[in-house]
């Protein structure tokens, strides 16, 4: 069964007090009628601490006793290894040895184990695996778990509120788990999966209708899903999500515009959204546009904003 509004409104309940209210802002300079929902001021920098936090408020206590294990080249990486710190749950992560250094110390710092043996994603779902193998841990999957995709929906159930004229949702993607919580949460808003031209996980799984392998490359690291979840695909296709690329050159450009106009220091991967509006991909109407994460490497931020 496909993901819905009551599964967000529950995980809503579930996380309440626990992570943070994140600002909405307007941007004249966008359009008239154009919103920021600027989530890179969550805890640990992205929504991923809300789909972390709902799943593990979800576990059993046999479940926390044998310790939890995810994947991630950061983000989410960052955010389990925060929520296990909070519940007390030891905690293991498969990173890829490619994965942002700043990314690697702050899921260290939270207290997490990390492992970097991994060359690329393909190799580190082999290690999760054999992890989830010899030690049994729980799985905190980053994108493909209806617990985790309905805690990540909760930021549809704020925007809403704040800004109710909204009729389309600029969502940035990589496996879909999102995406697919945003939909849920707004069913009756025009919801778009924004990804960049080089990772194209939930694109190309909506045109084969089956979630299909691919091999990422993007300066938007925060979206190389290299696939898309069969959880996050069903609830996507069921809630009628769009599909929408953005070039390199347009995600660098909205980068420097949410630097430079909208303050806002996020992550190549927080600008999907803005670099559809500013490219006149989006199409009319009140439009929100998810920004998110703000974990930025210093060199990669100073490198875009230096080129024009």
């Amino acid at each position: 069964m496909a993901l819905t509004r009551d599964d967000v409104l529950q995980a809503a309940e579930r996380i309440r007090g626990r992570v943070h209210r994140t600002p909405t802002f307007s941007s004249g300079t966008l359009g008239p009628r154009t919103y920021l929902k600027a989530e890179l001021f969550q805890k640990t920098g992205s929504f991923k601490a809300r789909g972390v936090l709902n799943k593990l408020l979800s576990l059993t206590p046999e479940e926390k006793e044998r310790g939890v294990i995810g994947i991630s080249a950061g983000n989410h990486a960052q955010a389990l290894a925060w929520g296990a710190a909070l519940e007390g749950i030891d905690c293991l992560v498969v990173m890829y040895a490619s994965a942002s250094p700043a990314k690697v110390a702050a899921t260290r710092g939270y207290g997490a184990t990390a492992d970097l043996e991994a060359a690329d994603a393909v190799e580190a779902f082999q290690r999760l695996d054999d992890h989830i193998r010899e030690t049994g841990r729980t799985l905190v999957h980053p994108f493909d778990d209806p617990l985790v995709m309905a805690g990540q929906g909760t930021l549809a159930l704020e925007l809403i509120e704040d800004a109710p004229e909204v009729e389309t949702i600029l969502v940035p993607t990589g496996g879909g788990g999102l995406v697919a919580g945003i939909a849920a949460a707004a069913p009756d808003r025009r919801v778009v999966a924004v990804e960049p031209e080089g990772s194209t996980a939930v694109h190309d799984a909506l045109a084969a209708g089956r979630p299909v392998p691919v091999t990422p490359v993007s300066i938007a690291d925060g979206l190389s899903g290299p696939f898309a979840g069969e959880h996050a695909l069903a609830a996507i296709q069921a809630h009628g999500v769009e599909s929408l690329l953005v070039s390199e050159q347009e995600i660098e450009e909205a980068f420097r515009f949410l630097y430079e106009r909208s303050k806002l220091a996020c992550e190549p991967a927080g600008a999907v959204g803005v670099a559809a509006i500013l490219a006149g991909k989006a199409g009319g109407g009140p439009t929100a546009a998810v920004v998110s994460g703000g974990n930025v490497a210093t060199e990669t931020a100073s490198a875009i904003l230096a080129r024009r």
